[in-house]
């Protein structure tokens, strides 16, 4: 049985682990000032890996709702056993999935040295590459050594996407 004290750590130390990633991956934003002209005016200068940020902060919030949500069934002094113990498997489920994503996130950096987003969702793992070329050898490339992490079969695909 989960304890009142285990359970704070667990949620104290998830959310730790999911601010301190999102820190260690976060770019500098580049700012230009123009010089020459009489106005003073800014030139923030939007990089490709601004798309990958915005999704990385979406599955973020999605992610830190959802532990949320079985916290407070893990807290919740009306649930059943089975309830609580639903709820203490799904959070690790989504530690294990957040750390499967960091993961392959840093095999293609290292690998391919290529700024991206990973989601996984059961056997479905999505990978959005920040790029303006659509390269189909890549692609595969990257499907391969994403599979060579897996000993079951899984449904990889690659997409490629530049800032609109």
């Amino acid at each position: 049985m989960i304890n009142k004290q285990n359970l704070w750590f667990v949620t104290l130390f998830s959310l730790i682990l999911v601010l301190g990633i999102y820190y260690v991956t976060m770019k500098d934003e580049s700012l230009t000032v123009l010089s020459g002209v009489n106005d003073v005016s800014d030139v923030v200068e939007v990089k490709e890996s601004d798309v990958i940020v915005a999704l990385q902060v979406e599955q973020d919030e999605s992610v830190l709702k959802e532990m949320n949500e079985y916290q407070n069934i893990l807290l919740d002094d009306k649930a059943t056993i089975e309830e609580k113990n639903d709820a203490y498997n799904a959070l690790q489920s989504l530690n294990n999935s957040k750390s499967e994503c960091e993961k392959i996130k840093k095999l293609i950096e290292e690998k391919f040295k290529l700024d991206n987003f990973v989601k996984i969702e059961n056997d479905k793992i999505s990978i959005t590459i920040a790029s303006k070329e659509h390269n189909k050898e890549l692609a595969n490339n990257i499907i391969r050594e994403v599979q060579k992490l897996y000993d079951k079969q899984k449904y990889i695909t690659v997409k490629f996407q530049a800032n609109s």
